[in-house]
């Protein structure tokens, strides 16, 4: 009997191998491929019912397990009276194993897959490719798929896909030659990171996870390549304020100005929103009244001669450096001074540029959150197109030893000792300046919280997200968004 099992939680996100570790090790244990593939074609099935109202169905299926999945929807959707035809990629007698067994259950003739079948369907099943992808498709296989995008963009197709829109590829969500969006994505089992992955999340359109009965003790056995990013990660981290906090024990976290204090600002206003007990900023002499003048909740001073002393002495508990630092001498200066310290700290911005070429001096515990561009400056030798985000990731917190979350709308952070979590839905409205900066202080509130460095900075990925979903609109500023921290809170 299969033993049904949350070894995985929901949260998981499985690369390619490792989701093959786990029907491969299922299968070993007793349970047959075919009885796999029949609850994941069936489960396809059904979701589909769900969706879509009954209309003319075309299944397109590969030459692999994927194709097999396509014959089952195909049988079930029969069975339930929808017109189904279905075009095969390749010829029949070559299908092999489960597949084959599979092809078994379609009795009615089975098409050349082509183009031309897509007039007239109302609804495509694409079964043609897995999430295993590993080439461009090309030529035949090509054109359907833009026949079948030109259609469904213009209103005339729906389109259902089976693990993944053909041509994306699950572990990093990049699109191999061509595919085709989906109305619908139905993958099996758990996520695979190129689910979440831009650009592969735009084109999966809604996606529902089915349970085939994989194994407890194959589940066991596997690792998980990522998490998705949510409370679960933190939640028995993070204990709430209780009656016996006072502002210390809160977290108090210093901020330093350079020579655009409007960063550090918005970096100070968000860590006080994320609940920091106390939040200091540094600032050059003639930017101390600026900063000052709009907060009267904030300690503002200049930047002390001895900045470690400075920072034991007033008991930060976490330390923020790099937005509107600037460059030069004295930005060199005072990053030099922060990784001296020997606190929590989080590194953003012009800190990517001042160490570019020569890395990262051993420090504190430190969350590095570089966006694109400062990650190719700081880690050149790590290709994100190449590898994909969640490699390119891990790759830099292991060199660098530290946390590193890779900013976007799918941001990634990952941790030395190998976890990784992608996050998932943030809004376009956080392409405006100063969000970043409100990140880095969301950041170090929950460094100051006590939140060892992944957890913190997942956790504050999660919150500058919901922050933004709650404001909505077109029209989100970074100040807004930093105020909007509380709600989420």
């Amino acid at each position: 009997m299969t033993v049904f099992s949350s070894a995985h939680p929901p949260d998981t996100l499985l690369s390619c191998g490792a989701m093959a570790d786990c029907d491969r090790l299922t299968i070993e244990r007793g349970t047959p491929g075919f009885t796999l593939m029949l609850r994941a074609g069936q489960g396809a099935a059904r979701h589909i019912r769900r969706a879509f109202h009954p209309t003319e169905v075309l299944v397109a299926c590969g030459p692999g397990n994927n194709g097999g999945d396509g014959f089952v929807i195909a049988d079930d959707l029969r069975r339930h009276g929808w017109n189904v035809r279905v075009a095969l990629l390749g010829s029949a007698d070559r299908l092999t194993g489960d597949a084959a067994q599979a092809r078994a259950l379609w009795d009615e003739p089975v098409e050349q897959l082509s183009v031309g079948l897509l007039d007239g369907a109302g609804l495509l099943v694409d079964a043609l490719f897995g999430a295993g992808l590993a080439r461009p498709i090309e030529g035949e296989v090509a054109a359907f798929l833009a026949r079948a995008a030109g259609r469904a963009a213009s209103g005339r197709l729906r389109v259902a896909a089976v693990d993944v829109p053909s041509g994306v590829q699950g572990d990093t969500g990049a699109v191999l030659g061509t595919a085709c969006p989906a109305d619908l994505t139905l993958t099996f089992h758990r996520r695979k990171p190129g689910h979440v992955l831009y650009p592969g999340r735009d084109i999966c359109g809604g996606i529902r996870v089915i349970d085939i009965g994989i194994d407890a003790a194959a589940m066991a056995s596997v690792d998980p390549t990522a998490r998705v990013i949510g409370p679960a990660l933190w939640a028995d981290r993070l204990l709430p304020a209780g009656p016996q906090d006072h502002k210390y024990s809160r977290g108090h976290v210093l901020v330093l100005a350079g020579k655009m204090p409007g960063a550090a600002r918005l970096a100070a206003r968000a860590a006080r929103r994320m609940g920091a007990g106390l939040t200091t900023v540094c600032a050059a002499d003639d930017h101390v009244g600026l900063i000052a003048g709009d907060a009267p909740g904030l300690i503002v001073q200049g930047v002390p001669d001895d900045l470690p002393a400075f920072a034991v002495a007033r008991k930060v508990a976490a330390v923020v450096a790099g937005p509107g630092l600037g460059r030069g001498p004295e930005a060199e200066r005072v990053a030099e001074a922060v990784l001296a310290c020997d606190i929590p700290m989080v590194l953003d911005a012009d800190v990517f540029s001042l160490f570019a070429g020569r890395g990262l001096p051993a420090c504190a515990p430190a969350v590095l959150t570089p966006h694109g561009g400062e990650f190719a400056r700081f880690f050149p030798d790590i290709d994100v197109d190449a590898v994909g985000r969640v490699a390119a990731a891990a790759w830099a917190a292991e060199e660098c030893g530290q946390t590193v979350l890779l900013k976007g709308p799918d941001t990634t952070v990952a941790a030395p000792d190998g976890q990784s979590a992608i996050l998932d839905g943030a809004p376009p409205t956080l392409a405006t300046g100063g969000t970043g900066d409100v990140l880095a202080g969301a950041i170090a509130a929950l460094l100051g919280h006590g939140l060892p460095p992944f957890e913190a900075a997942c956790a504050g990925a999660w919150h500058h997200r919901e922050a933004a979903r709650r404001l909505g609109g077109r029209s989100l500023i970074a100040e807004d968004l930093a105020d909007a921290l509380a709600a989420t809170v």
